[in-house]
């Protein structure tokens, strides 16, 4: 106690001291400004600490403050405890030390739902579905999934007891587990998609991001000599290193080509970078996909690709972020991950999104972005995202989909199909076949959704009744209330197909892991088709990549 007393004292001796010298120096400058709030800061959480009604927690509150602050600037841009910092080194690595299980709510429980193949969650025999009801002997009622995820990482080395309820079965499962470095990898996936046509996945681009996909390269090459073409699939790869992103480029790339520049405030950390080593090859036919969840690195790799004319993007426009985040200590062994600079690709574009709703960046209409142009002289955009040479509609379902996940009425019908089926066929020959009973449970459970249309005639409903209007309109209003409630009741069944296909991914993945899954998505993936006869017109490629 008399230690944090010392430190605040010195704290605001040291403030006051810097008041002065700004006041002196700059009297309505910045610097003094600073001094000024920061005093304010200081004062009002003083005062609050001594005088307010309740108990507060200090670091509670000032951590709502922090996160106040910096939600001020960009999403990116955030404070890190001490507790945290595993998550950083996990999204820069790629690894953690834990047991390798993820952990999210379902309904009112935490629940296991992706032991990773290899790790202590999989090898003490823990399954996706697994209720967890007990950490080290204290109860996880009423604990968050980030509360249970916290205290199952820890050092290599270190033992953990987990106890568990397995559906279908009243007793408790008690396991204790070694703590391990667990490693995910960054490219789960690599192979053939057709006879000439190869696929790399690569999810996110952490340590040795580059390496990886040049060895998925070279052995598909080296196993299918006919190979003419590769796919790279950056689909909701949300990013991660920019030197891994520069690594990944050079695999297609020739090297001393520049592919990103980074500009700041700070004249000395702008740079820019080129490719070093020799591509793996500069010739093969290439297609990339990407989506909105594309972002940061694997918007400069899919940047460099299209202004470069080395290959073709196939999907959706990605998420907009042009920024260069790095992390700088502030004491206690806590840091500030903040954006430093935007970054810049062949063209000279940045594809920054300029503003954000909710989290989101807002679309920006093309008449608005800055026209730049490729190796070739082909007109490209910044701002908001990289464009699709070949861009499809969003493959994703909308509400009956997101509402059936967001129930986990899937996950859990998943659960029960693994408690009947102990062993499957092989993922490339896996099929689900059991539809009717997938509606069953859905029914059984008293599936409903609302869609978006419902939620704005009821927000229109509402509105009207209140400036009171609802009588001029309510017939038209019930009319296309009952006109959308009869479209959804076919929606389960308009939509068997695609739902077909995300039950059958979930199933596979509970005995055959991630690679399983990915495999199985690639057999009904519309936009892997489209790549696949793609590579096989190169006339049409180079019709695409022309001025």
């Amino acid at each position: 106690m008399k230690r944090i007393k010392r430190i605040g004292i010195i704290t605001m001796v040291a403030l006051l001291g810097f008041v002065g010298i700004a006041t002196m120096t700059n009297n309505h400058g910045k610097y003094f400004e600073i001094a000024k709030n920061i005093e304010i800061y200081t004062n009002l959480y003083r005062e609050i600490n001594t005088y307010y009604v309740d108990d507060i927690d200090p670091a509670k509150l000032m951590r709502t403050g922090l996160d106040a602050m910096l939600e001020s600037l960009d999403p990116y841009t955030n404070y890190i405890s001490e507790s945290e910092i595993e998550g950083i080194r996990y999204m820069t690595t790629g690894k953690y030390g834990g047991v390798g299980a993820l952990v999210r709510k379902v309904g009112d429980k935490a629940v296991i739902t992706d032991p990773h193949e290899g790790f202590p969650a999989q090898k003490a025999g823990l399954k996706a579905g697994d209720i967890i009801i007990a950490v080290d002997g204290k109860s996880a009622k009423g604990k968050s999934p980030d509360d249970i995820s916290d205290v199952l990482k820890g050092a290599p080395g270190t033992k953990v007891t987990l106890t568990v309820e397995r559906p279908g079965s009243n007793k408790q499962i008690k396991v204790t587990m070694t703590r391990e470095e667990v490693r995910i990898p960054n490219v789960p996936y690599s192979g053939m998609v057709s006879d000439n046509v190869g696929y790399v996945s690569l999810t996110t681009f952490t340590q040795n991001a580059g390496k990886n996909v040049a060895d998925a390269v070279k052995r598909l090459k080296m196993e299918n000599p006919n190979v003419k073409g590769m796919i790279l699939d950056l689909r909701g790869n949300g990013g991660g290193l920019l030197t891994e992103a520069i690594n990944v480029s050079n695999v297609f790339v020739p090297k001393g080509e520049q592919v990103v520049m980074t500009r700041g405030k700070v004249k000395d950390w702008d740079r820019s970078f080129k490719t070093l080593n020799r591509p793996v090859d500069e010739n093969i036919g290439l297609v990339v996909l990407v989506d909105k969840g594309s972002a940061s690195a694997s918007e400069i790799v899919s940047g460099v690709i299209q202004d470069l004319d080395r290959g073709v993007l196939i999907g959706q426009r990605t998420f907009g972020k042009g920024l260069v985040q790095n992390t700088r200590d502030v004491g206690y062994n806590s840091k500030v991950k903040l954006t430093t600079a935007k970054y810049y690709i062949p063209s000279g574009r940045c594809i920054q999104a300029v503003s954000y709703k909710n989290g989101e960046p807002v679309d920006i209409p093309d008449a608005k972005r800055t026209q730049f142009k490729t190796s070739t002289g082909r007109t490209v955009l910044d701002g908001g995202g990289v464009k699709p040479d070949i861009l499809l509609q969003d493959p994703q379902l909308g509400n009956v989909l997101r509402s059936l996940e967001n129930e986990s009425l899937i996950f859990d019908f998943v659960t029960q199909y693994q408690l009947k089926h102990p062993t499957i066929p092989a993922a490339k020959d896996f099929r689900f076949t059991d539809y009717a009973g997938f509606l069953d449970f859905v029914a059984k459970r008293g599936f409903n959704y609302e869609t978006e249309s419902e939620a704005l005639l009821n927000e229109l409903e509402e509105t009207s009744k209140d400036e009171f209007y609802l009588n001029a309109i309510k017939n038209e209003l019930k009319a296309a209330k009952d006109k959308i409630l009869s479209s959804k009741k076919n929606d389960l069944s308009k939509y068997k197909k695609e739902i077909t296909n995300q039950i059958e991914k979930e199933i596979v993945g509970r005995y055959y892991y991630s690679k399983g899954m990915i495999e199985v998505g690639l057999r009904n993936d519309k936009e892997i088709k489209e790549a696949v006869m793609l590579l096989n017109d190169p006339a049409k490629i180079k019709s695409i990549l022309k001025k």
